[in-house]
């Protein structure tokens, strides 16, 4: 199996500073962690890639502190070492993902107190561990991760939002396409940072196979875009993470909202699968005519 990844994060049309943050790892096994973009497929190491979404809150109250230390500690928690005792088994594989969220937790509190000024700050994170066969995603807060596979069923999203908009729905009181334009789908009941309870992540486990696609994002991007265009998006893309991710942040702008986008887009090909042919032309042709 081959992995190429490609992330982007903007500011957005009404913000000061961008509050999101992201990171990712196309090889565990010889962690380094990317910038933007992998230079094309690379092959999916022995320990899998990791990708990362943290969207900060508290405003004036430092939360792109709180997504900065969330993600440097994911860093931390996923040494070599760590993720190869791991992934020995499923119930190892999620508990390394939920110690990894404990502990940004600690790490944002341990901040707060020697930094009083960012009291109040916090931030919500995806995580999604790709092997080979499974896909690990843990998650607390609005941030999402989604599957997409043309050939599978097309685009699964695999996170359930901790939110209020999130308990109505599931209480019936209100429908999937009311939540998404609820004056209130920005109150977020679990995060990281200055919550009243322990943190508490869910985790998920999907299978893995040649095709897929992984989206993680910030609401910046979920709470403006329906799941209807970003499967298209998706879909559109075949398999050209640069393009997805550029076509993704575009559509998101193009909606009046205020808020930071954060998007980080990975894609699984069988080793004797070739990359999506003239992607890198088409690429620069629609950067320069749209």
């Amino acid at each position: 199996m081959k992995i190429s990844i490609h992330a982007k994060t903007d500011i957005g049309c009404g913000r000061d500073n961008n509050e999101d943050a992201f990171a990712f790892c196309p090889d565990l096994s010889a962690p380094t962690w990317g910038d933007d973009h992998t230079k094309g497929y690379l092959p999916l190491g022995q320990l899998g890639a990791l990708l990362v979404v943290a969207d900060g809150m508290g405003g004036l109250n430092a939360g792109e502190v709180a997504s900065a230390v969330a993600i440097d500690s994911v860093r931390q928690t996923f040494a070599p070492e760590a993720a190869a005792r791991a992934l020995s088994s499923d119930e190892s594989a999620c508990q390394l993902l939920t110690q990894a969220v404990k502990e940004a937790d600690e790490a944002i509190n341990r901040r707060m107190v020697s930094s009083p000024e960012t009291a109040g700050m916090g931030t919500t994170i995806v995580l999604c561990w790709l092997t080979g066969q499974k896909a690990y995603v843990a998650w607390c807060g609005d941030s999402r991760c989604y599957r997409y596979n043309a050939s599978d069923g097309g685009l699964h999203p695999l996170t359930k939002d901790h939110s209020y908009v999130q308990e109505l729905v599931d209480q019936g009181k209100i429908t999937e396409e009311q939540a998404f334009t609820h004056p209130d789908n920005n109150i977020i009941t679990r995060g990281l940072g200055d919550f009243d309870t322990q943190v508490k992540p869910d985790v998920v486990i999907t299978p893995v196979k040649a095709g897929d696609m992984f989206m993680l994002c910030s609401d910046g991007l979920c709470g403006y875009c329906t799941n209807e265009q970003i499967s298209q998006i998706l879909a559109d893309s075949r398999g050209d993470v640069g393009r997805c991710a550029d076509d993704l942040l575009r559509t998101a702008l193009s909606v009046p909202g205020d808020d930071n986008i954060c998007i980080v887009v990975a894609s699984l090909l069988a080793d004797d699968q070739h990359a999506p042919g003239g992607s890198k032309i088409m690429h620069l042709l629609r950067s320069l005519f749209g």
